[in-house]
């Protein structure tokens, strides 16, 4: 085992889906799988072992759930990431994921390059939460100010002025440029200049990153 490799558990029930995704997880060559797990209660007695960087949880599983099985690891095991990997997107899951301190969670639709986005994001200490996992806590409930923040997204969002944050806020609620200028009584050119300088000044690249900031800090209003 090479010091300088990010170590990976991948916990998944199904054969032929655990295997695909340590090939996957080997193949982006600086990740290396240290396990394959089929339960909940081998992830963390895997985990609380082996001391990885990242677990990769699925989330029906038999004898323990990932859910449970995230939260044990996330209470218990310092500096172990959890990213949740599922077919479930569960408005009311998403939310106790992020609740309970998973640092990433993909929809198992997701494609190979949101795929290695999430875990480069995770290893480097900030969270991943795809779109789709997003919208569909935007058109359920929302996260509860306060419940997640975490590493370096919590120090970016306390960089954020506060007309910077009431945009973000409207921006991870569906609004147009225009429809936050009519709110907020500016041009849809102002709204505009303070989303280039967000994505600037948080390294995102697009509208669904900046949703996923705002989530994952609790800057959305319930």
């Amino acid at each position: 085992m090479e010091d300088n490799l990010i170590k990976v558990i991948v916990a998944d029930d199904h054969t032929l889906v655990r295997d695909g995704i340590a090939e996957m997880v080997t193949a982006i060559g600086k990740y290396e799988v240290l396990a394959k797990v089929s339960n909940g209660k081998e992830a963390f007695e895997y985990a609380e072992l082996l001391n990885p960087d990242i677990v990769l949880m699925d989330v029906d599983m038999p004898v323990m759930n990932g859910l449970e099985a995230t939260q044990r690891i996330k209470s218990q095991l310092k500096g172990v990431k959890v990213v949740v990997l599922t077919m479930h997107g569960d408005p009311a899951l998403i939310k106790r994921m992020m609740e309970i301190g998973a640092e990433g969670f993909l929809l198992k639709n997701s494609d190979r390059e949101e795929f290695i986005d999430a875990l480069d994001r995770v290893s480097h200490g900030k969270t991943y939460f795809s779109s789709d996992a997003a919208q569909a806590v935007i058109s359920g409930k929302h996260v509860t100010p306060g419940n997640f923040t975490v590493g370096t997204d919590s120090i970016l969002a306390s960089t954020l002025s506060e007309r910077e944050i009431e945009i973000l806020r409207l921006v991870a609620e569906g609004f147009s440029n225009k429809e936050i200028g009519e709110k907020l009584f500016i041009s849809h050119r102002t709204v505009d200049t303070h989303r280039t300088n967000l994505m600037k000044k948080l390294e995102i690249h697009n509208t669904a990153g900046l949703v996923r900031f705002a989530l994952n800090n609790g800057l959305t209003q319930s």
